[in-house]
């Protein structure tokens, strides 16, 4: 699923393209990905609206349209937004004022739009914790040190710190030189500072390459993301260490693949 780099990557890239442009036509080729709408009010309330923003919560896309609704868009495992589209490949295509179509895309039909009054009332977006770009290091250190769950899990739950994923607290981990199965109240105070300056640093040179192509994400042009080439450890099982040349393993940590280096992380 994209994470935080790639949501924020698209946003950027959305902003620039569509922001004050009018939406024409909608055009719907598959209904299933619409949730709490029907096909004809979501068409009715979304024709005829200018994008006013763009904006980025967690995994969550949300356009601010000037009819005083949001749509909300979450991409999932397959979701993609293309621009300039071709409504021939869309789940849902979207006609701007400029001639082009915004094509939303979705192989196995795992995304979700949402059309709604208030974003910040979504059940989803009430249950989010902080983005590590508005914590403190004493922040971070409060919604880690008391917990007694294993320390990657923990990073991918949403309702604590929102935005990584499994990606990029492999990576961070690695960083830091932390194994992803320690538990989190068992860190010392300099390993969680050390932690937290790697999720910054690693979440903001994954924005700054544009993301990580792995499974479906790819930016707004359909180009990949840059960032793959630079992953320590995920997608890179028995491959050597870039530091110590041991084997890069993988295990099933929370019912996902871990990847990290045996000899560097303790």
């Amino acid at each position: 699923m994209p994470e935080l780099p790639e949501v924020e990557t698209i946003k950027k890239e959305l902003k620039k393209v569509v922001f004050g442009k009018k939406i024409l036509k909608v055009i719907i080729n598959n209904a299933k990905v619409i949730k709490e709408s029907s096909v004809q009010s979501f068409i009715r309330e979304i024709e005829g609206a200018t994008i006013k923003d763009v904006i980025r919560k967690g995994k969550l896309l949300i356009l601010e349209l000037s009819s005083e609704k949001f749509l909300c868009i979450h991409l999932k495992l397959t979701g993609q937004l293309i621009y300039p589209g071709n409504p021939e490949f869309s789940r849902i295509s979207f006609k701007l004022s400029d001639g082009k179509f915004l094509d939303y895309r979705d192989q196995r039909l795992l995304g979700e739009l949402r059309l709604v009054d208030s974003w910040q009332n979504l059940k989803f977006i009430k249950e989010l914790g902080p983005e590590p770009f508005d914590l403190t290091l004493e922040q971070f250190k409060a919604l880690i040190q008391d917990k007694k769950t294993k320390i990657k899990p923990l990073l991918m739950d949403q309702t604590v710190i929102s935005g990584i994923g499994n990606l990029y607290a492999a990576e961070a981990l690695f960083r830091a030189k932390i194994n992803p199965t320690r538990i989190a109240n068992k860190l010392d105070e300099k390993e969680i500072e050390n932690l937290f300056k790697e999720i910054i640093a690693v979440l903001k040179e994954a924005i700054q390459h544009k993301g990580s192509s792995v499974d479906q994400y790819v930016r707004l042009s359909g180009e990949p993301g840059e960032y793959v080439k630079y992953h320590k450890v995920y997608g890179r099982q028995n491959q050597p260490c870039f530091i110590c040349n041991t084997p890069i393993k993988r295990i099933s940590l929370g019912g996902r693949g871990t990847y990290f280096c045996p000899k560097c992380q303790k």
